[in-house]
């Protein structure tokens, strides 16, 4: 009893000495940081949680640059955001293609200057039962949520590393730590996005530049909408939406905004967002197999039923009673506001 309790004191004191040595070399490799005057680059910026975030960079005096696919969207944008004349800048560019990126990280320096701050939250989801996925939805997943951040991160580390700082956010998801059934290929390029920025993290520390790993649950941002259904589409759409809109399971997406945009400032390594995503993620640490067969449960006895079919229809395209009903005001308030609908 002794000898094991001996253990335990030397791996507690083992375990606190790690502890404060990460800490001071966190401290040490994180100097104080100010976006005033900062330069930063919000990917899928054009709706939702990317223009939020572009809203509160600028709110904080940063000059800002985002990137979407839709010229129309991007159109809307650059309304929004005249008043603020030269400090802000909206480009067309599919992330997936590297050399798009690269001409964009062009133009954004050649207007501002070089890119202190990169956020990479261009993503997509795909609601469905794993039946009615098909192999290029797993591809389309990997090139939106985790190649299209590869090719961001890879083309402004050069200069990140030759001024000796930088930050680097990478929005994930509570999907990337726990893979809930239904949304196979947006967990698994999430998965892949986690291991990125945690493995980036580590690696570029010591050269002076900070990687935060921001992991949401549901937000409300009024993004259900935009979501890919496939199988019995409108009943897919009906349980994304609805959970989307509950207070208490979503969060409201301007709080979320302001505190990814802290952890920037703080330098900090991981962020989970949202009480239930929190309680979750914890669950999973712990139980891993019970969160399994609940999740298996859930599957087999709530979720839809693969449906006959392959074709793909977006959320707005399988609205129905439920879910334009009072059940997701909150979302659809947020679709409004935020460049979704």
């Amino acid at each position: 009893m002794a000898r094991s309790t001996g253990a335990k004191i030397t791996w507690t004191v083992l375990g606190s000495a790690a502890c404060a040595a990460a800490a001071l070399f966190t401290l040490k490799k994180s100097p104080q940081f100010r976006l005033d005057g900062k330069v930063v680059f919000v990917t899928g910026g054009s709706r939702g949680l990317g223009l939020l975030l572009a809203r509160e960079f600028m709110d904080r005096g940063a000059t800002v640059a985002v990137c979407a696919r839709d010229e129309q969207e991007l159109t809307r944008v650059r309304e929004e955001f005249a008043p603020v004349g030269d400090r802000f800048l909206a480009i067309q560019c599919d992330l997936a293609d590297n050399d798009q990126v690269v001409f964009t990280l062009e133009t954004i320096e050649k207007a501002f200057g070089p890119i202190d701050v990169l956020v990479n939250n261009a993503g997509t989801i795909q609601v469905g039962p794993l039946e009615n996925q098909r192999l290029d939805d797993f591809y389309a997943a990997m090139r939106t949520n985790f190649w299209s951040a590869v090719h961001t991160t890879l083309a402004v580390l050069p200069g990140m590393r030759q001024r000796g700082n930088g930050r680097i956010v990478n929005i994930t998801s509570i999907g990337g730590k726990i893979a809930v059934p239904h949304l196979l290929p947006y967990s698994a390029s999430k998965f892949a996005l986690i291991g990125f920025s945690k493995g980036l993290r580590a690696e570029l520390a010591k050269d002076g530049i900070s990687v935060t790993t921001i992991v949401p649950g549901l937000m409300r941002t009024g993004s259900p909408r935009n979501v890919t259904t496939a199988g019995q589409h409108e009943k897919e759409y009906t349980w994304f939406a609805v959970g989307d809109s509950l207070p208490g399971v979503s969060m409201d997406a301007k709080r979320a905004a302001r505190k990814i945009v802290d952890a920037c400032v703080a330098g900090t390594g991981e962020v989970v967002l949202g009480a239930a995503a929190h309680a979750a993620a914890l669950f999973e640490a712990f139980a891993p197999n019970t969160v399994s067969a609940v999740f298996a449960a859930v599957n087999e006895w709530m979720l839809p039923s693969p449906g006959d079919t392959n074709r793909k229809k977006k959320g707005f395209e399988a609205e129905n009673p439920i879910t334009q009903s009072v059940v997701t005001s909150l979302t659809r308030d947020a679709e409004l506001e935020n460049n979704e609908a």
